[in-house]
């Protein structure tokens, strides 16, 4: 019997990738890599076709949970492929109104009692700030991305990007803590083969205190002074 030939995504080189996330700057001191880790997301975008086997799917959408519990969300950043719907169950005993105003998808979920849950679907590529109306203290983020090649550092600033096939790549970071000048000056084009498979030292300039302070759903400040619903 003769053998059969390898279809072409069987015969694609995929290498894992690697890199060593760095943080420079005066903020960056306060905290630690393993804190700045959880604020940091690497990904590779596809450019072009790819040397051999078929062109990088982008991966299917899923379902996905940030719970309001505490008076945060748990957890507070979360990577989903575009088109996915997330959960915003409340698990306190209190009112929350989960809202976003920014560009990956603008959304207001009202107001909403202990016990229930209401979902969005993130069908665009972007940064989504999510907040709470009512408790200034609340922030996370969900990052919606065409690409499975992502991660986040690990606590020794480490990190790998599994299975990533032989191609060409365009570089994209996101940090809470780095401004977007600095990270879009950071983005660049590389070329991942058997012959490099790392990044190299990627240092990312911490000049941001994160979410922080913020507005409001109506562009005001919050009224710290009136009391919150808590039923």
């Amino acid at each position: 019997m003769g053998q059969t030939a390898p279809s072409p995504a069987a015969s694609a080189a995929a290498f894992d990738v690697t890199a060593a996330v760095h943080y420079s700057g005066e903020a960056s001191q306060h905290r630690s890599m393993r804190d700045l880790g959880r604020r940091t997301v690497i990904w590779l975008v596809p450019v072009g076709e790819p040397k051999s086997g078929p062109p990088p799917q982008s991966p299917p959408p899923g379902t996905f949970t940030m719970t309001q519990k505490d008076k945060e969300f748990h957890p507070r950043l979360l990577v989903v492929p575009v088109g996915s719907t997330v959960s915003f169950p409340n698990a306190d005993p209190y009112f929350h109104n989960v809202f976003s105003l920014f560009n990956g998808r603008r959304f207001d979920l009202g107001l909403y009692q202990s016990g229930q849950t209401r979902t969005v679907a993130f069908s665009r590529e972007g940064v989504s700030y999510i907040f709470c109306n009512i408790h200034p203290e609340m922030s996370a983020v969900i990052l919606s991305l065409r690409t499975p090649y992502f991660a986040s550092p690990g606590p020794e600033g480490d990190i790998t990007l599994r299975s990533v096939p032989e191609g060409t790549y365009r570089l994209e970071i996101w940090s809470e803590l780095a401004s977007p000048e600095a990270l879009r000056s950071l983005s660049r084009t590389v070329k991942i083969d058997r012959n490099d498979t790392t990044l190299g030292k990627i240092e990312i300039p911490v000049s941001s205190p994160g979410l922080g302070e913020h507005l409001n759903k109506f562009g005001l400040p919050y009224d710290t002074h009136s009391p919150a619903p808590e039923y």
